[in-house]
Formats: C-alpha cells, structure tokens, sequence
C-alpha cells in the first residue's frame, strides 16, 4: 500500500475517528445515567407502594371502567389463550373490545366457538374516522366481551374501531397476542387515579416464548434456551427497567409499548386516536398526547410502572424478527421527523430538553454511527492506523460496559420482582447477555440501518408476523445452564 494512499487514508479518518470515539463516550455517559435514575426511581417506587392496598384504590365500583382494546388480524393461533387472560383479570369495572381487522384465518370463527358469540345491533357512530364496521358481536357467556368485525385497515384503523365503541374512562390498549397477569391492570390504573395530570401508562413487556401457560394465565417463569428468544429476554428487561425506568426521573418516556399500554379516553379522541400513515403509531400517539398537553395545559404526564406486566411472543426467526426490527426504527425515525420541533424546544420542558434528544442523538442514531465505527475499524486495521491489541481491547470495554448494564438491570430485576426462581436461570440470563454482542447485536444494526433506509425511501409496509403460540404444557427439564467466567 502506498505512504500517499495510508496518508489520505489517516487525514479522513481522524476526525471521523474521533466523532465516533466521542459519541461511544455519550452513548456510555447515557446510558449510566439512565442506569443510575431508574435505581433511585425503582427505589421511590417500592416505597411509595408499601402499605398501599391497590385493590382499595381501584377495587371497588367507584373504579373508572376499563376498555381493553384488542386488534387481532390473522391471530387464530394464540386469540383464545389472549381473551381468556384478558377475562379473568382482577379489576371491577372491564370491558374487553376484541376488534378483528378483515382477519382472513379463522380468528373471528374461534371466537364465536370459544365464546358464544351472538350478532347484535348497535349503532355505530364514530368521534374518530375508521374503515367500516361489518358485523358486532357480544358473549353469552361473558357480558363484558363484545367483538367487532371490520374492514382491513390496519392496526391503527382497528384501534380507533375501539376507541369509539369503549364505554370506558381508561382504554387499554394490547395486542392481541399478549397475556396480561391478573393484578396488572391494578397496578398500571393506580397513578392515573391519584395523578389527573398522567395521561397514560405503561408496564412491563416480557417474552413469554418456552413459558408454560394455562387458560391465558402464566404457570411458572423460565429462561427460553433458543438465543434468538433468550437474548430477547435480556433486551426487554433493559429496555423497560433500565431504559423507560430511568426516563421517568430524566423528563418521562416517549413511548408506551402497543402491547400494554393505559390512556384517558377523552383526551385521545380529542388528539385524533391512532395514526394509520405510520408504523410507529405507539409511540407516535404517546409524543403527540405529550405535545397537546404541554400546549393546552391538560394531562401531560405519561409514567412507566414497572411491576404491572404483560406477556408477548417474540421472533424466533431471524427473518421476523428482521423485519420487526427495521419497522420499530422506521416508526422511531418517522415519530421523531413529525415531532422535530421539539427537540431543544424549552416551552415542553424536561420533553423537549433532554428526552427528544435522547432519542434522537442515543436511540435513532445508534446504528450509524455503531456501522460508522465498524468500517472505521476495518479501515485502520487494513491500513495499519490502528495496533490490533488496542483494537481488540476497546472492542473488550465497549462489550464489557454492555455486560455491565445488562447484569446491572438483571440484578435490579431479581431485586425488586424475583421473577426467575430457578437456580439455572441467572446463569443463562448472565450467558445471554454475553451472546447478544456475538452476532445478535451486529444484526441489530443492520436491521435498523435498513429500516431507516426503507423509510427514507418512503416505505411503510408491516411485513408477515408469523406465531406458534404459546405453550400449554408445563416445560420440559432445564438443560445444564452454560458455564459462564
């Protein structure tokens, strides 16, 4: 290779070099304060709950009634086990809407065999424009379950079908594949009973992939020993309990998973309900409910708890869960592009100053400047820039900090809830958190770059969410848990 070439080659790189090393600085610094916010909030939390009966603050007729919006499209597979769950929770006053958007499975069948479904006549008049309403149907067996057939029209189209046919103060949205555990609605009402300025929120979304379930409810709680699900398992619990927790001591999140999620009604039909030209709708509903709140002066708080939880299937195919992945990145990108003037923006507060460029600067840029680093590496390396020992060793303390905040967050988790009982299930949490940076974390990327590609070029496609469903037999004997050190 020629000087004039290695030159050249330095002359780029250093200020790109530098940029980067800058930014992994930042992303680090961030990361551990968000580590450090959700301890004490995680901290603020548990003893404000003690001696606090939640069924006394909702557990009674007085309670504001719950509508639980469920979408369901093609979801034949796991419905029943979902409605069952969403049945037997433990609040007064539920209303459970099951809306089946143009399912081309036997999804709206199953409901009618499982639940005794009977046609019935209701005007429709809706606050919030949807695609039409084809047929309406409610349960014999459980006066509290209506189901609703309508046109395709998408996730967000379907939403907005409940919203307008809840009867309730609070909606709860989900999806349809979700399993909620009986108390969750319990504890996710309770600040917005003691709290009219919180407008949603959110809990915890855990994987419930090689967990034995029965009649919709979770029988005992295990590691998945397939990586694609158990290095999921250790992202979910970073993401809430360390990403979302933490955000609510720095400014409040910006995000309330569709999968489990506590609004006023009111106030989101009077926001429009759920945005259908975007795949990000979930995110997209909690900016703009935040943004009208700062500016009418209404509810405007939006807080996660973390012990209400909800159950989910994920991926276990690199191809779904791909296409997962590059869809959550085009709602982030396209969420924060509509939402742009707040950014910096000191009229919304701790919002516009310090979450909205957290996400900008930490969650939307990641993936380019982590694939930005890599071609540096690879760069330097080839020309020689770069000792191999010190390229090594850095890879080392960026995988080792990564480590670090996934235990830390594991052993906040076991801390507070003690979810995982099984002596061997530590052991493969700690080895999953190990496996995410081998391969797992470097697709990631990719996935995410790809999304931001796709939305850049104008794409909003969902992509095929294929599901097995989810176990119904207690789990086979744990298999010897990898040596970990």
């Amino acid at each position: 290779m020629s000087p004039a070439f290695a030159a050249l080659v330095e002359r780029i790189m250093g200020p790109v070099e530098a940029t980067v090393l800058g930014y992994f600085f930042l992303i680090n610094l961030s990361y551990t304060a968000l580590l450090i916010a959700a301890v004490v909030e995680m901290r603020r939390m548990r003893n404000e709950a003690v001696g606090i009966n939640d069924h006394i603050v909702v557990g009674s007729r007085l309670a504001p009634t719950i509508s639980i919006l469920a979408p369901a499209y093609n979801e034949e597979a796991t419905i029943t086990a979902s409605i069952q769950s969403l049945l037997t929770l433990d609040y007064p006053n539920l209303e459970v809407v099951v809306i089946a958007d143009g399912c081309k499975d036997r999804t709206v069948a199953v409901l009618t065999e499982e639940f005794a479904l009977v046609e019935v006549h209701r005007a429709y008049a809706p606050r919030v424009p949807t695609k039409g309403v084809v047929a309406l149907y409610r349960s014999v067996r459980h006066a509290n379950l209506v189901v609703v057939d309508k046109l395709n029209g998408g996730k967000a189209d379907a939403l907005n079908v409940g919203l307008n046919l809840a009867s309730g103060e609070l909606v709860c949205a989900i999806d349809a594949d979700t399993l909620i555990e009986r108390g969750a609605l319990v504890r996710l009402a309770r600040p917005m009973i003691i709290d009219d300025q919180v407008v949603a929120t959110g809990g915890t979304i855990r994987p419930v992939n090689a967990v034995p379930t029965r009649n919709g409810q979770v029988l005992d709680v295990t590691v998945p020993r397939t990586m694609l699900a158990g290095v999921q398992v250790v992202e979910y619990l970073r993401a809430f309990l360390l990403g979302r927790l933490g955000l609510n001591r720095l400014g409040g999140n910006l995000i309330i998973s569709g999968a489990f999620g506590l609004f006023r009604r009111e106030p989101m039909i009077v926001a429009g309900g759920w945005l259908h030209d975007t795949v990000g709708e979930d995110m997209e509903l909690v900016v703009r409910l935040r943004r009208l709140g700062y500016e009418q002066r209404g509810p405007s708080r939006v807080v996660f708890v973390p012990d209400p939880t909800a159950w989910t299937e994920v991926p276990e195919s690199w191809g779904v869960l791909g296409r997962q992945r590059d869809r959550w990145h085009r709602g982030l990108t396209d969420t924060l592009w509509r939402h742009r003037r707040l950014i910096g923006n000191p009229r919304f507060g701790a919002m516009g100053l310090i979450v909205f460029p957290y996400f900008v600067l930490v969650e939307l840029l990641a993936p380019v400047v982590e694939a930005l680093g890599l071609v540096i590496l690879a760069a330097t390396l080839t020309v020689g820039l770069v000792d191999r020992t010190f390229a090594v060793l850095f890879f080392a303390l960026a995988m080792g900090i990564g480590l670090v905040l996934s235990v830390a967050t594991l052993l906040l988790d076991q801390a507070s809830f003690m979810r995982f009982r099984h002596p061997r299930d530590l052991p493969w949490l700690v080895w999953w958190s190990v496996a995410e940076n081998l391969g797992y974390r470097q697709m990631t990327v990719y996935w995410r770059l790809r999304g931001l590609w796709k939305y850049l070029r104008g794409r909003s496609d969902w992509g095929a969410m294929t599901r097995k469903g989810f176990a119904t037999k207690p789990a086979a004997p744990a298999t010897p848990a990898p040596r970990v050190g």
